[in-house]
C-alpha cells in the first residue's frame, strides 16, 4: 500500500471527516481522495481549493511574508474545510484537503492528526 492510500485512509478515519484528498496545487488535480459524501464533489473541492491556496500563496509574496502555511481554514455552518500545504521535500506542491462534520469533528485534533499524517507522507 502506497504513502499516499495510507495516508487518505488515515485522513478518513478522523472523527467526522466526510471527505479527503492530496492535491496538486500546480495543477488542481487530486492525486487520491475517499469520501462518500453525495453533496461534496472532491474533484470540484479540489480544483476550487488550489486556487485558495494559489491566492494565498501569492499575496504572502507580495507581503514579504517569508513564512510557511500551517493551515487554511474554511468554517461553514455544518462544517469545516481544512487545507493543509505539504511542506517536506518530497510532497512540495502538494496539500491535504479534508471536509469535517462540525457536530462530530473535533477541529484541534483533527489539525493535530493532518500534522502527523503530513509530516509521515512520501509521494
Amino acid at each position: 500500500m502506497s504513502s499516499l492510500d495510507v495516508a487518505l485512509k488515515d485522513m478518513m478515519s478522523i472523527d467526522g471527516a466526510i471527505g479527503v484528498a492530496v492535491v496538486d496545487y500546480e495543477s488542481g488535480m487530486a492525486l487520491g481522495q475517499l469520501g462518500s459524501s453525495k453533496t461534496l464533489d472532491l474533484q470540484v473541492a479540489a480544483a476550487g481549493n488550489t486556487e485558495v491556496v494559489r491566492a494565498k500563496l501569492r499575496t504572502m509574496e507580495q507581503l514579504g511574508l517569508k513564512d510557511e502555511i500551517e493551515d487554511i481554514l474554511i468554517s461553514l455552518a455544518g462544517q469545516y474545510h481544512v487545507i493543509r500545504p505539504v511542506t517536506g521535500r518530497k510532497g512540495k506542491g502538494l496539500f491535504l484537503y479534508m471536509a469535517l462534520d462540525r457536530k462530530r469533528g473535533n477541529l484541534a485534533l483533527t489539525r493535530h492528526r493532518l500534522r502527523e499524517i503530513e509530516e509521515h507522507l512520501d509521494i
